[in-house]
């Protein structure tokens, strides 16, 4: 069976600055794939080229189909949303608001009501907070926003750039329980980049380790977990 999403000598950076040099991974249906590396290794340019924020040569395949030469709009219609590192949601507009926008690319108005009940009900805080402008959310609030609002066109691939970031310990722990019962009982495969690797791992099917824009090493969780030195670089033990 094709993995649900290929990249294959996939190169991208900024300008001159080439910071992917040659990355191949692949996700599978339902799988949950995390990507480790110290900060400059290569991670958030990875997820921008993906979701076609940032252009890049190569190849990236979802669901069968070339989709490196799409803008980010069609990435999403294809079925791979992304959730940004910072979170990035529209500061000036309403919770509510954030989530329709999240669903842009659908047509199906009762499914799309179907499912801002569903997140309101997942995250309660946002439904009591759904006629409040996003830029005056707490931070972990602004993250749950992300999160459904990424979610809300019903992705088969969820990216997740370090959506732990600056986060209280029980907020993460909660939006990890989140993301494991999403996988669980819809499916959607996810790609995770996480600086809370020890949280991300108990999670993951797959790792890869980046080193300078480069896979350095690849394999299943339990053997990242069991590596003297890959526990004491992200693991802090």
């Amino acid at each position: 069976m094709s993995p649900l999403l290929a990249v294959e000598r996939l190169m991208a950076g900024y300008g001159q600055a080439r910071v992917l040099h040659g990355i191949d991974l692949h996700v599978d249906e339902r799988e949950v794939v995390v990507v480790l590396g110290a900060n400059g290794a290569g991670k958030t340019t990875l997820m921008r080229a993906i979701s076609g924020l940032l252009p890049s040569t190569g190849s990236i395949r979802f669901a069968g189909a070339e989709i490196g030469s799409h803008r980010p709009e069609k990435v999403v219609a294809a079925g791979v949303s992304l959730v940004p590192q910072g979170r990035g949601t529209f500061s000036a507009l309403t919770v509510l608001e954030n989530l329709r926008i999240g669903a842009a690319v659908r047509r199906d108005a009762a499914g799309i009501t179907a499912d801002l009940e569903h997140w309101f009900d997942v995250f309660p805080v946002l439904n009591e907070r759904k006629a409040q402008v996003a830029g005056t959310l707490s931070g972990g609030e602004q993250q749950m926003l992300a999160v459904a609002r990424a979610l809300m066109s019903r992705p088969k691939l969820l990216l997740c750039d370090e959506i732990s970031l600056g986060l209280a310990p029980k907020v993460v722990a909660d939006l990890f329980a989140v993301l494991g019962r999403i996988n669980a009982e819809s499916g959607t495969a996810l790609l995770l980049v996480e600086q809370n690797a020890d949280l991300a791992l108990a999670l993951a099917n797959r790792v890869y380790l980046l080193e300078v824009g480069r896979v350095a090493s690849t394999g299943g969780a339990d053997e990242f977990r069991d590596n003297d030195a890959v526990r004491r670089a992200y693991l802090g033990y």
